[in-house]
């Protein structure tokens, strides 16, 4: 299932925020860019509600694998780890999160991925 529209991040202006504004948690198999959120970025893309939500995008290059079916799949099983544990996000804290994911031959162990994954959700507070 894929994430809802008000929690994904678009547009080059906003990727180019969260380089240039994050703070940077790294994993063995990923890295998280967090930053404050910035809702007047977000206005050029005709967005209706420009409240501080909770915002992820997840990158996943072609060094990670070269199918595009592997890199979705594992773009999927981040997606839904975070919707099944939304409730425990802080939802009042405005934060963009970028997850990037480092190439190697990782993607067929799906817990060691989702252990990394919410080792930096801890690592970078957005979960208490």
């Amino acid at each position: 299932m894929a994430l809802p529209k008000d929690m994904r991040l678009k547009g080059h202006r906003t990727f180019n925020y969260i380089y240039k504004n994050s703070i940077t948690y790294h994993g063995e198999l990923m890295t998280f860019k967090v930053a404050r959120s910035n809702p007047a970025i977000l206005l050029t893309h005709k967005y209706k509600s420009n409240s501080n939500n909770f915002r992820v995008a997840i990158a996943i290059s072609k060094k990670v694998s070269k199918k595009a079916v592997v890199r979705n799949k594992l773009r999927r099983i981040l997606q839904e780890w975070l919707l099944t544990n939304i409730q425990k996000i802080n939802n009042h804290k405005p934060y963009w999160l970028l997850v990037n994911l480092k190439f190697g031959v990782f993607y067929n162990d799906k817990s060691r991925l989702l252990e990394e994954f919410q080792k930096l959700m801890f690592k970078s507070r957005l979960i208490k």
